[in-house]
């Protein structure tokens, strides 16, 4: 051979030979991949694993019907993600609805069921029993008890609910829940802080309405003002005194709570008779004022229990206190006082026994 020919045949390097590509996902057609938006759909397809026929999700069942492993892959990303968060709603949904239905049976239970702070030891009077036992009144503030305590309830479940509900879906979006978390710690913290005396009248109203301590239509004293009950909420109560002033209370701010009208009532009065008069006789009349008062049909419902005169209370230069008292139907106590007063006033009269008047009692 030439020697140029020789010199040019070993300059002239071999090709060698082109690497073979390696098992990697196969790339959208032409006409799909120009398609704007895909761009996502397609590093999706290229980050997903290959399945097999033997798995259970989209890909392997599509897979398994039409042996297709690229429209098996595509359709794991395109339906795989959308179906599994509508799983997540679905069995969200179901356990929110099983969770209220349990509410809704505790309250059922909690609305019929015999009220916790009744006195039920017996008394003399027949209608005792029916007040004491199963009242409309008492029924009525059980059921609105109840319905506070249910809705309240209700509220948490599906607050709690929801929130994992949305955690466990940005799982499935990938993103990072640590970041996410993180941030809502601080900003619970920092609201927390920020909003104690409301938190405080929330949970104080919870305890409130879970332990009876008052209910609409009672006559309570909280500290700085008393009067009627008109509405029981989680952060204030609104009462209305004898004025017909409303007053919004905080509950957060009730450090106590003076009940007159929680299961009976009892009206006592301290009559005050002069000193030259007989004590015994005096007792004797009051207990004939009282015992009429009770046999009187008008009267008779709301008496629970016989009147009794408990004795001398004060003694003074001129005068002596003998103290009367009878056990009534809650917020009855204030019209038996008033017909005592007056059968009380006509008797004495009517006896000559010489009275100076109604001593205040001190509490």
């Amino acid at each position: 051979m030439h020697p140029a020919l020789v010199s040019l045949t070993a300059a002239t390097p071999s090709p060698s030979p082109s690497p073979s590509p390696g098992p990697g996902p196969s790339p959208l057609p032409s006409g799909v991949a120009d398609i704007p938006g895909l761009e996502n759909l397609q590093q999706a397809l290229t980050q997903q694993p290959t399945c097999t026929r033997d798995d259970l999700d989209i890909c392997g069942i599509t897979l398994r019907i039409t042996g297709d492993e690229r429209l098996a892959q595509v359709l794991g990303v395109v339906l795989g993600t959308p179906l599994r968060i509508l799983l997540l709603v679905v069995v969200a949904l179901i356990v929110r609805r099983v969770l209220h239905r349990l509410i809704d049976r505790l309250s059922d239970r909690i609305g019929t069921g015999r009220a916790d702070n009744i006195d039920d030891r017996p008394t003399h009077h027949a209608a005792a029993a029916a007040i004491l036992g199963g009242s409309t009144l008492l029924s009525s503030r059980r059921q609105l008890r109840a319905k506070t305590l249910a809705s309240v309830l209700k509220s948490i479940t599906t607050v709690v609910v929801g929130v994992v509900l949305v955690l466990m879906v940005l799982g499935e979006l990938n993103y990072r829940l640590g970041p996410l978390l993180a941030s809502a710690g601080v900003a619970g913290v920092a609201l927390g802080i920020g909003c104690q005396s409301l938190v405080r009248d929330f949970v104080s109203g919870i305890f409130i309405i879970l332990e009876d301590q008052y209910g609409v239509g009672d006559v309570v004293d909280v500290g700085d003002v008393s009067g009627t009950v008109e509405a029981v909420n989680l952060r204030v109560t609104r009462m209305r005194d004898v004025n017909g002033t409303v007053w919004y209370v905080r509950n957060g701010e009730i450090l106590r709570v003076g009940n007159q009208s929680q299961g009976w009532s009892r009206a006592v009065l301290d009559i005050t008779v002069a000193n030259d008069e007989d004590v015994a006789r005096a007792r004797d009349l009051l207990l004939r004022v009282a015992r009429s008062l009770t046999d009187d049909a008008a009267y008779a419902n709301l008496v629970l229990d016989e009147p009794e005169v408990w004795g001398v209370e004060l003694l003074s230069a001129d005068s002596f206190v003998l103290r009367l008292v009878v056990k009534t139907q809650p917020l009855q106590q204030w019209t038996i006082a008033r017909e005592l007063r007056r059968r009380i006033k006509e008797t004495f009269q009517a006896e000559g026994l010489d009275t100076v008047g109604e001593h205040v009692a001190s509490s």
